[in-house]
């Protein structure tokens, strides 16, 4: 299901490139929807689940479902009360919002009003994707995934589905992805509602900071906030500096970025998603053997898929971003310099998956001080790595500083887990990884011989670029698997052994 989001997904960025390239428009557009997104990472599917599913888990392991569902309706009375007043800020502060995340438009008077406006409409998908990031959370802790993982789904059309019919009769078409924003985040929430309502729990809504369970999510969503957003907030601070670049820098990192997205999604999230329920339980039963087998069998595919995912999209990057969005607004210059910022943060891929399956090491065990003081760690390198790289690489220092800093937060948080004995690798790591990184290598290397240039690409029909690039993929998958076959590894090797999941 998240396979089929993240699919979607790129159809919507095709989509936005062709009708708005790397225009002006843009780049306001995309920081207008980067600020909710931000607060949605923080609130809603990153901090709130992570504190969230494991005292859930705990209340209905322990309390039963009354108690379960009486959790879940004072949550929900709390988190729908706290974002109505801050959404109503973030509307009535808008342009102040955009100065602070966005200053480089302070100058630039049409900018700033422009994305001011946008802001006012895309502020409030906050309040609907976090109420339904709850609804997911508690689909996932009773075992229902698909429903979370397919309804993204719904913002991809609500995008989609505005760029193509309503922009065209906007007077300034860019205000047709704000509506989209806002129409996709009611109809996420209005789906998950109607998934959780079948569960049968017996939900009371109501509004109580003094509940219990309350008071140990508002606890626990504290460092949880910052601990989990780090690469979010790195990610912000690019476009903060972006902003001061020249037009085109924060559309050429978006562009980069989702690239990235796909693979993240499709593996680091999902997995995290699957394995948070499932470690806060083993925690609950005080099963450390389960808890380590289940985090040791996430790593194994993690790297599994993860190292030649990162390899293929630094070699891929210019075929990739030239098949997907070189069409309409978007010129053969905006591919060029999305993939440099591309093949940078390709670097970090594994980094970033890392880190959403290790995070969870410490969440169901209910530390968040751990990851905080890590996150405070990687987020001052990415700072400094920014002030380092964006001078001599521009655009690219940015996704470059991101990347040295998620593979910092990765390591450390990798050790910590090693340290407090809460994971142990299991046996045959080294021939397991000597096995990945050989057929990865042999991947590698039939791709970027058989790529041709940017010239060639740039030639071709859509037809050609999309069946020359889904051969050159087949091919270097083909290969991959053949490799690791010869090598000896075998499906086999990569499920879950007995006091896992």
């Amino acid at each position: 299901m998240t396979l089929v989001s993240r699919v979607l997904g790129f159809v919507r960025d095709v989509v936005i490139a062709r009708i708005f390239g790397a225009s002006l428009a843009a780049d306001v557009f995309f920081v207008a929807f980067k600020i909710p997104n931000l607060f949605r990472r923080l609130f809603a599917e990153g901090a709130f689940s992570q504190a969230f599913v494991p005292v859930l888990a705990e209340y209905r392991e322990r309390e039963g479902e009354a108690a379960t569902g009486g959790l879940v309706g004072a949550t929900a009375g709390v988190l729908a009360l706290v974002l109505c007043a801050f959404v109503a800020l973030g509307v009535l502060a808008a342009p102040v919002f955009i100065m602070v995340f966005a200053p480089g438009f302070i100058d630039d008077a049409g900018k700033l009003e422009l994305a001011s406006s946008l802001l006012r409409l895309t502020f409030p998908y906050l309040l609907f994707i976090s109420l339904a990031a709850l609804a997911g959370a508690v689909l996932n802790t009773y075992g229902r995934f698909a429903i979370p993982a397919i309804t993204p789904v719904l913002l991809n059309l609500a995008l989609i589905g505005c760029a193509w019919l309503l922009a065209p009769h906007l007077a300034q078409p860019v205000f047709a992805l704000a509506v989209g924003v806002l129409l996709g985040g009611i109809a996420q929430l209005a789906l998950q509602l109607a998934a959780v309502a079948r569960l049968g729990l017996p939900i009371r809504l109501g509004v109580s900071f003094a509940h219990t369970g309350v008071r140990r999510i508002l606890a626990l969503m504290g460092p949880a906030i910052f601990g989990v957003s780090v690469a979010q907030i790195n990610l912000l601070l690019d476009t903060v500096i972006a902003s001061f670049l020249e037009t085109g820098s924060i559309s050429w990192l978006y562009y980069a970025d989702r690239l990235v997205e796909f693979p993240l999604g499709v593996l680091g999230i999902a997995l995290a998603t699957v394995i948070l329920p499932t470690l806060s339980s083993r925690h609950s039963e005080g099963s450390r053997e389960a808890f380590s087998a289940t985090l040791d069998w996430a790593l194994r595919w993690v790297v599994l898929v993860g190292l030649p995912a990162a390899c293929a999209l630094g070699v891929l990057a210019v075929p990739v971003l030239s098949t997907l969005f070189q069409y309409g607004e978007f010129a053969e210059r905006d591919v060029t310099m999305a993939a440099r910022a591309l093949m940078a943060y390709a670097g970090g891929l594994l980094a970033f998956i890392l880190v959403k399956v290790l995070a969870p090491g410490y969440f169901a065990r209910q530390d968040t001080r751990t990851p905080v003081r890590i996150g405070i760690i990687a987020m001052s390198a990415n700072m400094v790595f920014n002030l380092l790289l964006v001078f001599p690489l521009a655009h690219a220092g940015l996704a470059l500083a991101t990347t040295l800093s998620a593979s910092l937060n990765a390591a450390l948080l990798w050790r910590g887990l090693r340290r407090d004995g809460v994971y142990l690798p299991a046996p045959g790591w080294p021939r397991f990884l000597l096995r990945v990184v050989c057929a990865t290598a042999v991947m590698s290397g039939l791709l970027a011989w058989w790529v041709a240039p940017l010239a060639s690409w740039s030639a071709w029909s859509v037809a050609e670029r999309g069946t020359a690039l889904a051969t050159v993929i087949a091919i270097g998958g083909l290969a991959y698997v053949l490799a690791l076959a010869i090598l000896g590894l075998r499906p086999r090797d990569m499920v879950l052994r007995e006091g896992g999941v």
